[in-house]
């Protein structure tokens, strides 16, 4: 895939994670040039603002892959479970929720 093909695919990515939480209630928007620039220190994905504009947004990096390469044996791992917790030696855990478990914590957040 060529990069401008790459770029325009990210963007879609991006779009869709911003409309599928404003779809559940919760304010999201793209970071603005996300990846192309490091942008006030950052190069991340989306602004997600699950406790609302006062205050900091949480920051997200997507990653799409058409065949899933990378993803294969993280959704074996996690199955049909709620949560995926990932930790190196020495180092905090990862957390990996499928869509429904994190639509649903962020439907319990105050808003």
């Amino acid at each position: 895939m060529s990069g401008a093909r790459h770029h325009r695919k990210g963007d879609r990515i991006e779009r869709e994670l911003v409309e599928r939480h404003k779809a559940i209630g919760i304010d999201a928007e793209r970071y603005p040039l996300s990846g192309a620039t490091r942008f006030r220190n950052s190069g991340h994905d989306v602004d997600i603002y699950p406790f609302g504009r006062e205050e900091a947004p949480l920051v997200a990096e997507s990653k799409a892959r058409k065949n899933g390469s990378g993803f294969v044996q993280l959704e074996k791992w996690l199955g049909e479970y709620d949560a995926l917790f990932l930790r190196r030696n020495n180092a905090d855990p990862l957390v990996l929720l499928p869509w429904r478990t994190w639509a649903a914590l962020l439907g319990k957040v105050r808003r």
